[in-house]
Order: C-alpha cells, then structure tokens, then sequence
C-alpha cells in the first residue's frame, strides 16, 4: 500500500473493466475461485515470463457479480522487466487475457500515485427496470428487475437527505476496524427513454455494500413502501434496519474513479489515510 516505490522498480497505472458476470469479485481468494485480480496477475506473471507474482493495488474492490467499466489498479514492476516489456505489453495482455477482462491503458505511473488512496471520488451506477415484462435478455446480467412501478421523482427527493458527510452504519456492512464515515457527493437517478432508470452514485469511497444497500432503501420509497424521509430516518438512526435490503449485484458499475492533479497525489494518499470522525463519534481508521 506504500506510495514509496521500491527502489529498481517502477509504478505503472492500469485502467481496465470487466464483466464481473463470471468472477468471485476483484480480490484473489483461497481455494481457486476465479476474481479480477487473480486473472490480471496471472496473465501478466505469464507475458513477462517472471517467475514472480506483482500484486495489484485497486481502487475499489468489486464484490462478486458487480461490474467495471472505469477500474484503477497499479502494481511495481521490476525495471529490467518493464525495459523489456513495455512497448509490447498492453497488446500481449490483450491476447492473455479472458475475453471478460480488459486492460485498456498501462503506463507509468507519476510520482505519489496510489491506485486507491490517492482517488479523490469514485462513481457507481445501477440500472434497474421496472418493465412489466421483465428485462432485455441482451441486458439481463446488468440490470435489475424490480416488479413494482417506481416513482423517480419520489427517489430523488429521498436521495438528497442522503448527501454529505455522515457515518453510513445503517446502510453498510460493519468491517472490524473500519469506519463507516462517508461523504456522499452525488446520488440522482434518471429514467432514460428505454424506461430503464440509472441511478449515479459517487463519493469519495464506499463502505461495504453501501451502494447495493443506498438503492434497496430508495427502492422502498420508490414503489410506494415507504415515504420519501424514511432513507433519511435510517441514516440517522446509524444501526441497520431490516427493511433496507442489499439489492443484487449485477445492476451495479463501477464507471469511473478520480484523481487529483499529478503534484497532489501524495497529498491526498496521505489524507486518505487519516482517522476520520463526526462530532459525538469515536475515531476509528479509514477502511
């Protein structure tokens, strides 16, 4: 995780999506299953012919079934490797790699760069479709159904209690030494001409299942269960309610992470890193 590179090795940023359809999430697990980070590692072990595993550092970690169209990562290479390697990489990987996974862009990284504390926002979307006919099989891995007819302009109103700093206990899954203190930046969602409704979600980072969960409540409200101040009675209760339910993961993308100008990197790393409290609310260290 350390913004200092090693000495005789270079930082390298890579942009990359996936359909995350077919992967146990980003993250390498015991027992064989199939992740994002795991693939990415072994197709680049391969193409370099190193007998060496580089470890890649993510901007967020995907759970399994979410997507990626605007992923982050970086990883240290040796110098020696990346001299030999460089101008044919990117294609090589191409050829590598399962055809669910793309490695986009792959350059060096400018000094200070940390794919995940250096990032300043990350923005989600969900897709969700309250079609009385169901789903667009063409569409049907990345889009919800929801049987109950939704009512936008009433989930809007419900999101804009949500903006701002707040400890998202109630919508997030508690991480033993891990803050749930966020600042939601954006929440809207919009109905396009296809009826299908897109719900932007952006922050500077996420709690576990707080994007999944933000739309469960929201949904609520949507189709009539619950009023447009309950999300917000929720969030300030800061304990999980049954009735907020983790929707599926497949409606969700990663679209796009943000970063700083290259000499404010290692600024906000550091800040990354700093505890982070509200007033009443005991420290505890950003996850």
């Amino acid at each position: 995780m350390s913004d200092e590179v090693q000495p005789g090795h270079v930082r390298l940023r890579l942009d990359l999506s996936y359909d995350g359809t077919g992967f146990h999430g980003w993250a390498k697990q015991a027992g064989g299953r199939r992740t994002v980070q795991g693939e990415i590692e072994d197709a680049l072990r391969t193409v370099t012919r190193s007998r060496e595993t580089y470890e890649l550092t993510v901007a967020g970690r995907t759970d399994a079934g979410v997507h990626a169209r605007g992923q982050v990562a970086h990883v240290d290479l040796p110098e020696g490797v990346w001299r030999e390697h460089h101008e044919k990489l990117l294609k090589r990987l191409a050829g590598r790699l399962p055809k669910d996974v793309r490695v986009w862009a792959l350059r060096q990284a400018p000094s200070g760069f940390n794919a995940r504390f250096s990032a300043v926002w990350r923005r989600y979307a969900y897709r969700v479709t309250d079609n009385p006919g169901g789903v667009d099989p063409l569409l049907r891995s990345h889009v919800l159904w929801h049987d109950w007819p939704l009512d936008v302009d009433a989930m809007n109103e419900a999101a804009r209690a949500l903006l701002g700093e707040h400890d998202f206990a109630a919508y997030c899954k508690k991480r033993e030494g891990a803050t749930t203190i966020r600042t939601l930046q954006e929440l809207r969602l919009v109905r396009g001409e296809d009826g299908i409704i897109t719900a932007t979600v952006r922050a500077d980072a996420f709690c576990h299942n707080m994007v999944r969960s933000l739309i469960g409540a929201l949904l609520f409200v949507g189709d009539g269960h619950r009023g447009p101040e309950w999300p917000g009675k929720v969030l300030a209760a800061r304990v999980r309610d049954s009735a907020v339910h983790v929707v599926r993961p497949h409606g969700l993308t990663l679209e796009e992470v943000g970063y700083p100008a290259d000499e404010l990197l290692a600024a906000r790393s550091k800040e990354a890193r700093n505890k982070r409290t509200l007033p009443g609310a005991s420290r505890c260290e950003t996850c």
